[in-house]
């Protein structure tokens, strides 16, 4: 059950998810027309800007597609106020970026309801651009009285480059917590009580409980008749990574959100072994929190990028972790099929280098410099190199590899990788052995200077010729199930 879907997620529920199947859903669907949110690859040599790739694009406009989905959703299943709630904002907001990002949340969440059990739960995290919108859809899609909070959440400090604002600091996200019935998942849950408060019990009884009689009526109240203090729809007690960027679970993602406010949501809307979704699963956060809690788990997203980072994530986490991944290449023909289309070249570039450990590459002047990705290793003195990467999804020659040496030299790089669908022919495989060998500084092992890999070498096992690499992504720190935690004993 545990799956990692590649692709978009309007096409995926409606081919894999059946009805009425997950017990809790939770997506952080973001919106920003003015910038696109980027993984955040840091060049060692710090030559190159860190916004390398557009990893998590949330970048919405109109287009024919947007027309055709508004279309679609003035008929059957979808209900007249939904389309007329629709109609009205389209009056408001014109063709405008806003307006295309309610279209196609709106018809996405109606297939989350769909795919959602009467039991269960749904949080959908809002960027406060669109959140107000978001709640008037959510409204119609789920009903107004299945709404059941609207949660803040505390994410900084009034402290730093927003102190600088000339308005009030912005200083929460907004989480709306709907069900599909009243019959919904929950279990309240409790912070531990204030040290203050736990002093006020000062007085023991023969069972060697604490209590207190200090109140009108002298009843005793019992220090452990409450577990603690309840947890309201306001959360302080969590936070982001703009308060601890320097936390070791932060992995530099733009949009990554802790583990604990994921785990919250799990621990008071589902029970163990209950299936989880996470839509816009991004650097999987939803998927990990899952696992780690025993849950079921499904995650999807419309990058390559996005799910090998996952991929790399979760295997970090728990070494013996188990899912599939669908809709990436798992052989040479469905590698083939991929790189077939225009749009599918450049995800295969995605997908290879990524997949190999390396870091994609797109040129924020928008020409082709012939850089499709990098590599990073250090020295024995923790000195750092880059190693080029080009790809090519089609044809090729000789001439491709002596691009590719020119761009090696040009970059002053010490390594360069040709990653190629079609196996090279001998002239190609001549000029890459003409460039010689590397030798690490200090040590006695040589690489290829130039070498090509090919996609059939890499699903024969074979693996490129290169030190270390695996430098280039920040790493995951090892995760701890709870069912793999020592159970404490009752006395």
């Amino acid at each position: 059950m545990n799956t990692l879907y590649y692709g978009d997620n309007l096409k995926i529920l409606r081919k894999y998810i059946p009805d009425e199947s997950v017990d809790l859903i939770y997506l952080d669907p973001p919106f920003n027309s003015k910038r696109a949110y980027n993984v955040i690859f840091k060049d060692k040599t710090g030559k190159y800007p860190p916004s390398q790739i557009e990893a998590f694009d949330d970048t919405w406009q109109w287009s024919d597609e947007t027309e055709e989905t508004m279309w679609e959703l003035s008929k059957p299943p979808y209900s007249a106020e939904l389309y007329s709630t629709l109609e009205a904002f389209r009056v408001a907001l014109g063709d405008s970026d806003m307006m295309a990002y309610l279209v196609m949340m709106a018809i996405r969440l109606w297939e989350l309801k769909r795919v959602l059990k009467e039991t269960g739960s749904i949080y959908l995290h809002c960027d406060p651009t669109a959140s107000h919108y978001l709640k008037i859809v959510m409204d119609q899609v789920f009903g107004v009285k299945n709404l059941k909070r609207e949660i803040v959440w505390n994410t900084s400090d009034v402290s730093g480059f927003k102190s600088q604002a000339k308005n009030w600091i912005r200083g929460h996200d907004t989480i709306l917590f709907y069900t599909k019935s009243n019959k919904f998942t929950f279990e309240k849950l409790y912070l531990p009580h204030k040290e203050e408060y736990i002093k006020r019990f000062r007085k023991i009884d023969e069972d060697g409980r604490r209590y207190r009689d200090d109140r009108p009526g002298k009843r005793r109240q019992y220090l452990d008749e409450t577990p603690g203090r309840l947890i309201s729809d306001v959360w302080s007690d969590i936070d982001s990574f703009q308060r601890r960027s320097t936390s070791k679970e932060y992995l530099g993602y733009e949009t990554q959100k802790p583990l604990a406010l994921l785990e919250r949501i799990m621990e008071a809307s589902s029970n163990e072994g209950d299936i989880i979704l996470d839509p816009f699963c991004g650097c999987g956060t939803t998927v990990a929190a899952a696992e780690k809690l025993g849950r079921k788990w499904i995650g999807i997203d419309i990058t390559i990028l996005a799910i090998n980072l996952i991929e790399k994530r979760m295997k970090e986490h728990f070494p013996d972790v188990k899912f599939e991944i669908r809709g990436i290449p798992n052989s040479l023909a469905s590698a083939e099929k991929m790189a077939s289309t225009r749009e599918g070249k450049f995800r295969f570039e995605q997908w290879f280098v990524t997949t190999l450990g390396g870091q994609p590459f797109k040129s924020t002047g928008g020409g082709d410099s012939g850089i499709d990705g990098f590599m990073h290793f250090r020295d024995i003195n923790n000195q750092s190199h880059r190693i080029i990467v080009s790809v090519k999804g089609g044809g090729y020659g000789p001439g491709a590899v002596r691009d590719l040496k020119g761009v090696v030299e040009r970059e002053n790089a010490d390594m360069g990788i040709l990653l190629a669908l079609e196996n090279p022919s001998k002239q190609s495989l001549t000029e890459a052995a003409s460039s010689g060998r590397y030798q690490m500084p200090e040590v006695e092992r040589t690489y290829p200077k130039i070498q090509i890999f090919t996609v059939e070498d890499y699903f024969k096992g074979i693996r490129p010729d290169l030190p270390d690499t695996s430098m280039t992504l920040n790493k995951a720190k090892r995760e701890i199930r709870e069912s793999e935690k020592p159970q404490k004993l009752g006395l």
